[in-house]
């Protein structure tokens, strides 16, 4: 009998506790009320029971309940808060202070008791007394770095943001492995221009204050990086490398990420100064390397591209060849000796030679060797000869199954069926990368299977978009004044085409390259004109505003454009560097 009166009991809580959920409290107190004496029900009904109460303003009954709750259960510090709740409520402030000190003072010798009270309290909203809880625990250990985390993420609660930041760096020099923790925080933390001026001051009197303390200097570093200031970085590593003794280690990383963000003399500053100031490192050779090939981006993105400059950049690739002879990184420089002669030079011989040269380099890497087969590849379709380029990318696709080389030896056969006109054998090939590739090589490969599948869907015979593509397949070519002609008569030929703002998008970047500045302008207006909800609308504009900004020097003209793409725009993936610019443009300290 005693179990089925238990069973009897068991559910008419149950039954309460849904009256609850469903708002009839009534009828749920009706039923706490018969079991609030008994110790056996006081944990099942307590949360319930004590929330109607309080909220009918039964404060007599509340307090009632909860002495018999502390009695049963004189150690549950939920209990203690609560207490302490309930003088809140009934405002006598001064008992309800003194209930939170003594459960904080109970619990302050255990670890466990003191993080079950501070949460506690955190969801009461007390937040105050969850700092105390854990800023008294940390006092009565008598040790300065425990409870770093928890303290950090209570500061933040509160918006107390210097404290935050002090508590996630004691937290960050408890052990290494912290560190990227500290920094995905505070990257997420850290919005405002303020906020991360005071952090970096912080972090300047945290260096001053510990020279031997190195996690500091790599969070000033890190925050640099995080405003794109490469030299202010470039200053704290420096320093890091010689305090450190890793001679020239930390700087070559700067100028490794400065070159990814095209800040291409940051780079060659950074590059330079690892050559004259650690000529004997294991770093020298490649600050070499890396000087020649920060130069030859800023030039390759210099429109129009000067060919004597690329002469001058193939003749320091032969000097460092020449100088430091051939080794695994010397031979990538040789690769991209090739590549300019090929592409930007018109000497196909030379670069034919010397990529054959590579490829049958004994030991050579087999990463570059495939890199080097495909380059060969795309020179064959510079000289009109598809045949021998999809044999050498059918080749490095069959040796590199399944790896990211393979992946665009596969794309680059997409390609070259596109360019034939081949388009559904181009498909076949797209939507397999689209599923089982790297993310760049995904977008490529989704890209042109749109491009593919949305202008051939309605022409049956696929003649406009084969015509097109022979054209792209021109500018692969190099031929870019032919290009240009023939898309301009494409334009004429075929009048509201859905092809009509990739054409003119093309268009625009040919005379980009060409360094015909207000043509490039005139085929993006076109298509904010015609297209501006296209695809290619937030694209068009943002270009528009980097013409004006960086090849007219017209700042108020960028400017006046970067505002209106914030505002047409919100959702581009350009977003971010737009705002970037517009402030910098404007005047503002973005560091």
């Amino acid at each position: 009998m005693p179990s089925l009166v238990a069973a009897q009991n068991s559910n008419q809580v149950q039954l309460a506790n849904e009256y609850y959920i469903n708002g009839e409290v009534d009828k749920a107190l009706d039923i706490y009320d018969k079991f609030s004496g008994n110790p056996q029900y006081i944990q099942q009904i307590h949360n319930n029971y004590l929330d109607i109460l309080l909220s009918k303003g039964d404060f007599k009954s509340a307090e009632k309940h909860i002495k018999k709750a502390r009695k049963y259960h004189p150690s549950n510090v939920y209990y203690q808060i609560d207490e302490g709740l309930l003088f809140q409520q009934m405002g006598e402030t001064e008992k309800a202070d003194k209930a939170f000190n003594e459960t904080i003072e109970n619990a302050k010798e255990n670890k466990y008791l003191i993080g079950t009270t501070a949460q506690y309290f955190v969801s009461k909203q007390l937040t105050p007394y969850a700092l105390k809880s854990y800023l008294q625990a940390r006092k009565s250990h008598k040790d300065k770095n425990s409870y770093a985390l928890e303290l950090a993420n209570i500061y933040r609660m509160m918006d107390m943001k210097s404290e935050m930041i002090e508590e996630y760096l004691v937290f960050a020099t408890v052990r290494p492995s912290n560190l990227r923790y500290v920094k995905n925080i505070l990257q997420n933390i850290l919005q405002k221009e303020e906020d991360i001026s005071n952090f970096k001051n912080i972090l300047i009197d945290k260096v001053q204050r510990n020279p031997n303390e190195k996690i500091y200097p790599e969070l000033l570093i890190w925050v640099n990086l995080q405003q794109n200031d490469f030299y202010g970085a470039f200053v704290q590593a420096k320093a890091v490398d010689k305090k450190f003794k890793t001679y020239g280690n930390r700087v070559m990383d700067i100028g490794n990420i400065a070159l990814e963000n095209n800040a291409y003399d940051n780079a060659i500053e950074i590059y330079t100064y690892v050559t004259e100031t650690y000529p004997n490192s294991g770093n020298y050779i490649s600050a070499r390397r890396q000087i020649i090939r920060a130069r030859e981006e800023k030039v390759k993105n210099d429109f129009p591209v000067a060919k004597q400059a690329i002469r001058e950049l193939t003749y320091d690739y032969k000097q460092l060849i020449l100088d430091i002879g051939v080794n695994a990184q010397t031979i990538e420089a040789f690769r991209s000796k090739a590549l300019l002669h090929a592409f930007y030079l018109d000497e196909l011989d030379s670069a034919v030679n010397i990529l054959n040269e590579i490829i049958q380099a004994p030991r050579i890497n087999p990463s570059l060797k495939a890199k080097s087969k495909l380059d060969l590849g795309d020179i064959y379709l510079l000289i009109d000869d598809p045949w021998e380029a999809t044999l050498l990318y059918s080749q490095v696709e069959k040796d590199n199954k399944d790896s990211p080389i393979g992946y665009d030896a596969k794309l680059k056969n997409a390609q070259l069926n596109y360019f034939q006109g081949n388009f559904e054998l181009a498909k076949s090939h797209l939507d397999i990368l689209k599923l089982a590739t790297t993310r760049e090589i995904a977008n490529d490969a989704l890209s042109l299977s749109l491009l593919i599948q949305d202008n051939t869907a309605l022409d049956s015979s696929d003649f406009v978009m084969k015509e097109f593509a022979s054209i792209e397949l021109m500018l692969f070519q190099n031929k870019k004044d032919s290009a240009l002609l023939a898309f301009s008569q494409m334009l004429k030929k075929y009048p509201g085409h859905s092809l009509t703002d990739e054409i003119y998008w093309k268009m625009a970047r040919i005379n980009l390259e060409l360094g015909d500045f207000e043509n490039a302008l005139l085929e993006l207006q076109a298509i904010l004109s015609g297209y501006p909800s296209d695809i290619l609308g937030d694209d068009a504009m943002y270009l528009s505003a980097q013409i004006y900004q960086e090849h007219l020097h017209d700042s108020v003209k960028a400017m006046e454009i970067y505002k209106a793409f914030l505002i047409t725009y919100p959702g581009s993936v350009y977003v971010a560097e737009a705002r970037k610019r517009f402030r910098s443009l404007r005047g503002d300290d973005i560091n």
